[in-house]
């Protein structure tokens, strides 16, 4: 790992470190209850084909770009990328639905945010209106519907079938 410049010392990216995470197992955790109470039906390994139907887990690195990628290889056509700091990313080979974890960034960011999940913290919808709104969505972006990092064109570069070095 010296040998890229990288520190593997279980810490999360700067990002996170300013949204208050102090380890990956924080981060971890919260990606797990990302998946609500629906029972897990299967994991697969890093880009994998999914086979399963149902909610799956595929173990791949923290790096959204190498993860997202992974995704895609295993058969993922839409992707809902949550943000609570902003990430502009987007990963031109499927449609990548912005998801604003609260108002103010959404605000800020309105025109790469597709949608502001943080009416749920300012009690003017539930996570089960949320959870409506965003499902439609995705059947309107896969029925053709493009969502904002493909109006700007943004993700040309987050497609990463070839990382070189190490991937956390």
């Amino acid at each position: 790992m010296t040998r890229n410049g990288i520190d593997m010392d279980n810490n999360p990216s700067p990002g996170n470190k300013a949204g208050g995470l102090t380890t990956i197992l924080e981060k971890s955790l919260g990606a797990i209850a990302k998946g609500g109470t629906t029972n897990l039906v299967d994991v697969y390994g890093f880009a994998e084909p999914i086979t399963a139907k149902g909610f799956v887990f595929m173990d791949t690195p923290g790096y959204d770009p190498t993860s997202v990628t992974g995704m895609v290889a295993g058969g993922a056509n839409v992707i809902c990328f949550t943000t609570g700091c902003g990430s502009v990313f987007g990963c031109k080979p499927v449609p990548s639905i912005k998801l604003a974890t609260n108002t103010a960034l959404y605000q800020h960011m309105e025109e790469d945010m597709d949608i502001n999940c943080g009416t749920i913290a300012d009690g003017e919808i539930t996570v089960e209106e949320m959870g409506e709104r965003i499902f439609r969505f995705v059947l309107e972006t896969a029925s053709g519907r493009e969502t904002k990092n493909e109006i700007h064109g943004i993700g040309d570069n987050e497609f990463v079938p070839w990382q070189i070095g190490a991937v956390m």
